[in-house]
């Protein structure tokens, strides 16, 4: 079976305890990803890596994929569902959708709350297709080889979903510094993504402190397993850090953590629940007070019980 890698980065490590279930049922399994998340799937032991390039076509992909596969599973209308069809896989497997009908020779009713978290849409199609998939070894980290460095804490105030999802530059200065005052060594990360915030707290303090420049998640996974522990704004780094091991600190904003928070009950999940949250809007109509409302007493307090 050749299954679709999700396109986002959450929802690639959201997917991966449903990809685990069917590689243990004892299928053949393969994954269709870009070329950028090739080096994450490799992650995920037992699985038939398929990726493409950029701008790719899906008439190009299906004479690539023709004959090869007799099941295929897609989880959204897009290339790789458009792929499947084109390249005439007998059994193609999806969510029971309008929009991909057409697409589908099996479609799925999805049984999962639509509230719950992320992780139930993938599993409950495997589910429906008499995959067990209450195995906990299915929300293990990934296995890797990189030494983690005790008392080091990777701290990441940018966030690629948008700089609603952002916490104030000043308060992260004092998260930092109560870090470094209890001994931890603090490394920043910074993404090429919204305000640069990850540049401007480690210039802030001082040349001694660390800057990890996180410009390609693809080719910087080593870096990001070797933090034990990582206190982030909401985005994809966490995610990812939770898949290779790390236990992740995430301050929330307009997302919802019931149904957005990294995998795993090791993670610790700060926030300030304000009357209009979670709304899961890109742009804050108002004050933006889910995060300006949220203190750093409150976060140092979750930190340090």
């Amino acid at each position: 079976m050749l299954i679709e890698a999700p396109g986002r980065w959450d929802e690639a490590c959201f997917a991966v305890p449903a990809v685990r279930a069917l590689i243990a049922s004892g299928i053949s399994v393969g994954i269709l990803c870009p070329e950028w998340q090739r080096a994450f799937w490799r992650t995920v032991s037992g699985l038939q890596i398929i990726s493409y390039p950029a701008l790719s076509k899906s008439r190009a992909l299906a004479l690539e994929l023709s004959g090869k596969w007799e099941a295929s599973l897609a989880w959204q209308p897009g290339l790789a569902a458009e792929a499947f069809s084109k390249a005439g896989i007998l059994r193609r497997i999806g969510p029971q959708d309008p929009a991909m009908k057409k697409l589908f020779t099996h479609p799925v009713s999805i049984n999962a709350d639509p509230l719950a978290h992320r992780v139930q849409f993938y599993l409950s199609i495997l589910a429906e297709m008499g995959i067990p998939t209450d195995r906990p070894e299915f929300f293990n980290p990934a296995p890797h080889r990189v030494a983690q460095v005790g008392d080091t804490v990777l701290v990441c105030p940018d966030s690629d979903f948008g700089i609603n999802h952002e916490w104030p530059l000043e308060r992260w200065q004092e998260i930092a510094l109560a870090l470094t005052n209890k001994g931890l060594q603090v490394t920043i990360a910074h993404l090429a993504t919204g305000r640069s915030l990850g540049k401007a707290l480690a210039a802030s303090l001082g040349d001694h402190t660390p800057l990890f420049e996180a410009a390609d998640f693809s080719t910087e996974l080593s870096l990001i397993a070797a933090y034990p522990f990582v206190i982030a704004a909401d985005g994809s780094l966490p995610h990812l850090a939770s898949h290779l091991g790390a236990t992740c600190a995430t301050l929330f904003g307009p997302n919802d953590p019931a149904w957005k928070r990294p995998l795993g009950k090791r993670h610790l999940v700060i926030r300030r629940h304000v009357e209009c949250s979670p709304c899961l809007l890109c742009q804050c109509p108002m004050d933006l007070r889910c995060q300006n409302e949220l203190t750093t007493e409150r976060v140092l307090e979750t930190l340090f019980p």
